[in-house]
């Protein structure tokens, strides 16, 4: 979006002995086993750069003349022969760049999945608020319900009202009551998904805010910046830069490889003459030449790597898209569920007067019970619609941090 965005933006008040919100983003950083997991990936990968680095290994043989080889200095015993072998300059710095940025395109992967984790926390964390203040209303909707039944017994046995409104008060609060239990059971699986993405045991207690405080803030959110610096996209760029230096490497590997060795001779001196030099020991240094002849390997090494840079360009082109599609669904469900909030306070307040009303005429006249009734019920709906749409602004919020990878 060009233009700028009023959101409405919860403000948490969370009791000051407890957790909040980002405390358990850190538990969940901390235990999270499939954070940990990409983690390890990153440190695994970290440690192919000094592998892929390294010279190979130096060549040490050794050879025994069981029929002694006679030379002018005498009869040879035994060879050692030391070979190191080079590849094409800049081969090993070709593999080391991209093994390095292979593994600091994993680090970005766990960025990323860091940041989804952040946002499963949250997505599992609101819902046990919205159970928590339905659970509340509910209550206080019981407790209303049982004065109303009060106020219309007394009413009836004064001969100012009817059993009926005693029965419908009575029906009222028998689903009022199974409604409160039914919310109090669910709390259980919401507790154990929250407590998995911590690594905790499943029914550990939590922390929920008491009250929201509303605030109405502008937030400027640019679209276009998504492809700045968005974990997922920066990790495919990379692997693009990795499979092009893997691609240098192949091209380099097809190069001849140049060795360096040392052959120690042993020789015993020889018995039927004089000769200088007489059993003196045989120093030659050698050099290696390997003939890269046959090309097939090679070249399929580099199409490979050329290939990977296509793929891996068209998998950013395929996530930077998603990434804009997301983001338009969760700017809507944030104006969405704005929108909702704001109706539904004008139709709390609404219905309170209302309810005022009718219940003021009703201890009056002793008539229009029902309505009362009816009004109450409503009232109680769009309480809870309200906290929903709270529940649910909230987590569209964390999706969008998400998409937009906000720190």
């Amino acid at each position: 979006m060009k233009n700028v965005l009023t959101i409405l933006f919860v403000l948490t008040s969370i009791l000051s002995n407890g957790q909040t919100l980002e405390d358990y983003f850190k538990v969940a950083a901390e235990n999270n086993p499939g954070l940990l997991s990409q983690y390890k990936d990153f440190e695994a990968a970290l440690q192919k750069v000094p592998q892929v680095k390294a010279l190979p290994d130096p060549n040490l043989s050794f050879g025994y003349f069981i029929s002694p080889v006679e030379t002018r200095v005498g009869p040879q015993k035994a060879r050692f022969s030391l070979t190191q072998m080079f590849p094409w300059f800049g081969t090993l710095k070709a593999q080391g760049d991209a093994a390095a940025l292979m593994a600091e395109a994993k680090y970005q992967s766990f960025l990323d999945a860091r940041n989804k984790l952040y946002y499963e926390v949250s997505a599992a964390y609101f819902p046990l608020y919205e159970l928590k203040e339905w659970v509340r209303i509910e209550e206080d909707n019981i407790a209303i319900l049982e004065s109303y039944r009060t106020v219309s017994n007394t009413k009836f046995k004064n001969g100012l009202g009817s059993l009926v409104d005693v029965l419908r008060v009575d029906v009222l609060l028998k689903e009022a009551r199974t409604n409160l239990g039914v919310l109090k059971n669910k709390e259980i699986p919401l507790l154990a998904s929250f407590n998995k993405l911590l690594d905790r045991k499943e029914d550990e207690q939590i922390n929920i805010p008491e009250t929201f405080g509303v605030n109405v803030l502008p937030i400027d959110y640019v679209k276009d910046s998504l492809v700045v610096d968005h974990p997922l996209l920066n990790s495919l760029e990379l692997k693009v830069k990795a499979a092009a230096a893997s691609e240098r490497a192949a091209l380099k590997q097809g190069l001849p490889k140049v060795g360096v060795g040392l052959d120690y001779v042993m020789v015993d001196k020889r018995t039927d003459m004089v000769v200088p030099d007489n059993g003196k020991d045989v120093l030659m240094p050698m050099v290696t030449l390997s003939l890269p002849l046959f090309r097939g390997k090679y070249r399929a090494a580099e199409k490979e790597a050329q290939l990977m840079q296509e793929s891996y360009a068209l998998q950013k082109k395929e996530v930077t898209n998603t990434l804009k599609t997301n983001y338009e669904m969760a700017v809507f469900d944030i104006r969405q569920q704005t929108d909702l909030i704001s109706l539904f306070d004008e139709q709390i307040m609404e219905s309170e007067q209302a309810l005022n009303l009718l219940f003021t005429a009703y201890g009056n006249s002793g008539k229009d019970f029902e309505e009362v009734l009816r009004m109450q019920q409503q009232l109680l709906k769009y309480t809870k619609l309200k906290i929903s749409a709270l529940t649910q602004y909230e987590i569209a919020l964390a999706k969008f941090n998400y998409i937009t990878a906000k720190k």
